[in-house]
């Protein structure tokens, strides 16, 4: 399992940033920290307040607290460099060696980016320290790296791919950064001409996949190619091409096209089927409801949340009390932020056989449906199952053979790159349990995964 971040570096360089909030009015601080995340004691000077607030912040909390610092607050690029490098440290990324990178650049173009110097520029300067800010005054203003990198990259262009990465630190730098550097450099926003996109692409992707990696085009901005680094060894190399869930029947299904792969589900009422493209993010809740907005008709956003969340609880079982509390808990824990949180997909179909499993033998359908599905960013695949005493007896007697195929299935889903988490009725079925529960599980698995709720 992947490390979580140094909270204690990242509570340090936090409070670097927020100490300069008492520069804002008293009746400014209050709307700020709400925005950040952060809670503000009511008495106390603006330095007090802040401080305090800090201090009661949960560590749970403090990873968002940060992202949402690094979007809505002035931060040098040193800091915003140092508290990235904390939450990504650890983070489920793909391992990008020197050698890998050293290789990329020396086949890389930067004559290709030369069109788009401004873009290009940009690009670096999200990533990368080019200057230290409002302090460069005090020194050779053409010793900087930004004033370096005009000059040997654009006015005088006598840098190789090789030496800009050198002078960048990316040799050095962490794989996520690395990887955002990549994707950024293959993006619209710094390349917008798609021949040039896709050579970039081109050059790249030999040596990604070496390592089995490769940028792969996901979907569309504007009209552009989105590529995003996937891997090429597991279900994170796969786009889901049907999503059917939230099932209260056994879907009838036919195919209009075999050809396609396109299928009509003929109890559109007991099924639904997502059919959108799901970006590098996976599918978020905000994602879900735009599309049952549209699907059906509704007239404004609150209609669309309250009645796709009364239809995803419609379809869970009666008798699970225990799955019905990790549905709702999931939702209240995480509150204001579920818009930008990976969706929690129930009773998603994972096998179908249109014959029943008496006509096909006892092997045929080991699980035919998840609990509840996660598709997180990257293509990373979560499951989530909640097992009764159904899973592994009968009648109120052990089953071993029972309990065995339950496993058999967890390795196969696992072997398809899933990732499967259990949880016994008896952890889940009294609320005030189930709720200290999963709140630790689900900061737990939101930074084993990357997930930080997307801003709006």
């Amino acid at each position: 399992m992947a490390r979580g971040p140094d909270l204690k570096a990242l509570r340090e360089l936090v409070a670097s940033v927020v100490g300069h909030l008492t520069s804002y009015t008293h009746r400014e601080l209050g709307p700020l920290c709400d925005r950040l995340g952060m809670p503000l004691p009511d008495e106390g000077s603006k330095r007090e307040r802040v401080s305090q607030g800090l201090a009661d912040l949960s560590d749970a909390d403090l990873p968002m607290v940060a992202e949402r610092v690094l979007q809505l607050l002035q931060v040098s690029p040193p800091t915003r460099n140092a508290i990235q490098d904390v939450l990504w440290a650890g983070h489920n990324s793909l391992d990008i060696p020197a050698k890998t990178r050293r290789d990329i650049a020396r086949h890389l173009d930067l004559a290709e980016f030369a069109l788009y110097a401004d873009r290009f520029k940009a690009l670096l300067a999200r990533l990368w320290v080019l200057d230290n800010g409002p302090l460069d005054w005090l020194i050779d203003a053409g010793a900087t790296l930004s004033a370096q990198i005009d000059q040997h990259v654009f006015r005088n262009p006598d840098w190789t791919a090789e030496d800009l990465l050198e002078q960048l630190g990316a040799f050095e730098a962490g794989d996520m950064r690395f990887m955002l550097f990549l994707e950024g450099m293959t993006s619209a926003e710094v390349l917008p001409d798609e021949s040039a996109q896709r050579r970039v692409v081109d050059t790249i992707n030999p040596h990604l996949q070496a390592i089995g990696a490769e940028l792969r085009e996901t979907g569309t901005d504007g009209g552009y190619p989105v590529f995003r680094i996937t891997s090429t060894q597991s279900a994170r190399s796969r786009q889901p091409k049907n999503l059917i869930f939230a099932t209260t029947a056994k879907p009838d299904i036919r195919f209009l096209s075999a050809v396609d792969n396109d299928i009509e589900v003929l109890n559109p009422g007991d099924v639904l089927v997502y059919d959108r493209p799901i970006s590098a993010d996976g599918i978020l809740w905000r994602h879900l409801q735009a599309w049952w907005k549209e699907t059906q008709n509704l007239p404004t956003d609150e209609d669309a949340k309250n009645s796709l969340y009364s239809r995803l609880g419609s379809c869970l079982p009666n008798n699970s009390k225990a799955q019905r509390n990790l549905f709702t808990l999931y939702h209240e824990l995480h509150g204001p932020n579920v818009p930008g949180l990976p969706a929690l997909l129930p009773e998603v179909w994972l096998h179908w056989d249109p014959k029943t499993v008496r006509a096909r033998g006892p092997e045929a359908l080991l699980r035919f449906r998840m609990d509840f599905l996660l598709l997180l960013p990257r293509g990373q695949r979560v499951v989530l199952e909640v097992d009764g005493p159904q899973h592994y007896s009968t009648d109120g007697r052990p089953d071993s053979a029972k309990y065995a195929a339950g496993m058999k299935g967890d390795r196969d889903l696992k072997l398809s790159g899933y990732e499967v988490f259990r949880f016994g009725t008896n952890e889940l079925n009294d609320p005030a349990q189930a709720r200290t529960l999963l709140q630790q599980f689900f900061a737990d698995l939101f930074d084993r995964f990357d997930v930080i709720p997307s801003p709006d």
